[in-house]
């Protein structure tokens, strides 16, 4: 996010005192192209992808899944709009041969992407923090205004965190047109800051509870499991009191592990519990209640991807930040030229990670993309 105000102050210190590439660069440059046009046709391929099997596959039109279509869209926009220039400016050593103008809307592109990237992951967060902790209002298999709501949101922060630079903020008197780069250091720390050191521990504090909350879920299902199979197994031996035909005729209060509440059984007296055999687990989970576990047992199955989107995510951007927020704020820090290249380049092949985690955990998307692959192969 800031990452791409900071990758400006990168270029800028590479091309810095350099009026063209150096015959020793010129391998660097090479290897710079070839894996520039590698990286785009694997970002476009693999985010397509996701983007036509979420479009295509009813079993993938979950509220999940929308949202990783807009983590998918940033990254192919980053992969046509921003990678290209930078590859182009890698290319030639690190010195800007074109205007200033596009210099800066390559910039607010790359900064807003690369922003719109985690604030996507923290909704995802967000969204299955609320799945988990409020289930019985939560819209499983249609997007609602909520979601809506967070998914727009990522973009327009996004946008607001970019745009200083697109308005002028780099429009200083004494600007050198042959570097592309960020003349605000303190601009270069407060992007970094809104779009990775505020977003981070909050997704990571989110993921936190949402663990937490579906271990409690897993440990209550399976204490009800028991409790059923217990009185199933006692009620086949041993007839009801009459206290507990009372019970059962009034009807006892339930408790989700999900509800913040208690709710009376929906069914009364014909809730199930008559019933001896091991079907009697309807009783446990009538009607909705049954649906709902099963869902929730297909998502907990979907969620285990997402720690691993965020820490790929985490994997490949933490060094690139440490590093810009360090050359912004030590001015006597010495960064060599390559460790910014490397940490910079790790940033973008994160565009590439994301659908091969999908295809590798998620079994529908897996199914798609070898469907899509035998068509061309």
């Amino acid at each position: 996010g800031g990452g791409g105000s900071s990758r400006g102050s990168r270029r800028g210190a590479m091309g810095n005192g350099t009026a063209g590439p150096p015959p020793a660069v010129h391998g660097h440059s090479i290897a710079a192209l070839v894996l520039g046009i590698l990286l785009i046709l694997l970002i476009v391929g693999g985010n397509g992808l996701v983007c036509l099997s979420v479009c295509t596959e009813r079993a993938l039109k979950t509220t999940t899944n929308y949202f990783i279509v807009s983590l998918a869209v940033a990254d192919l926009l980053l992969a046509l709009l921003v990678l290209p220039l930078y590859v182009y400016s890698e290319f030639q050593g690190g010195v800007w041969s074109l205007s200033t103008v596009l210099c800066d809307a390559l910039m607010t592109m790359d900064v807003m992407l690369c922003t719109a990237s985690i604030f996507n992951l923290c909704a995802i967060s967000v969204d299955r923090f609320i799945a988990v902790q409020i289930p019985l209002n939560y819209n499983r298999r249609q997007i609602d205004l909520r979601q809506l709501i967070l998914i727009s949101t990522t973009w327009i922060f996004a946008f607001a965190v970019a745009s200083p630079v697109i308005f002028g903020l780099n429009n200083v008197p004494d600007r050198d047109p042959s570097l592309c780069q960020l003349e605000d250091d303190n601009y270069i720390v407060y992007s970094s800051i809104c779009s990775f050191f505020i977003p981070c521990p909050v997704m990571l504090v989110l993921y936190c509870g949402m663990f937490q909350g579906l271990k409690r879920w897993e440990e209550a299902r399976k204490a009800k499991l028991r409790g059923s199979i217990y009185g199933a197994n006692r009620k086949m031996y041993h007839p009801p009191t009459l206290m507990e035909r009372e019970q059962t005729r009034l009807g006892l209060l339930e408790c989700s592990p999900y509800a913040r509440a208690c709710l009376p059984g929906e069914h009364g007296m014909n809730s199930g519990i008559q019933t001896v055999s091991y079907p009697h687990l309807r009783y446990l989970h009538p009607g909705h209640g049954h649906k709902r576990a099963k869902i929730n047992g297909r998502e907990r199955k979907a969620m285990r991807v997402l720690p691993v989107v965020v820490g790929a995510f985490l994997f490949c951007w933490t060094p690139f930040f440490v590093v810009h927020i360090t050359r912004a704020l030590c001015k006597s820090c010495s960064i060599p030229p390559q460790v910014t290249s490397t940490v910079t380049w790790l940033g973008y092949v994160n565009s590439a990670l994301n659908p091969i985690i999908y295809t590798v955990f998620n079994a529908e998307f897996r199914n798609f993309f070898r469907k899509v692959l035998h068509l061309f192969c």
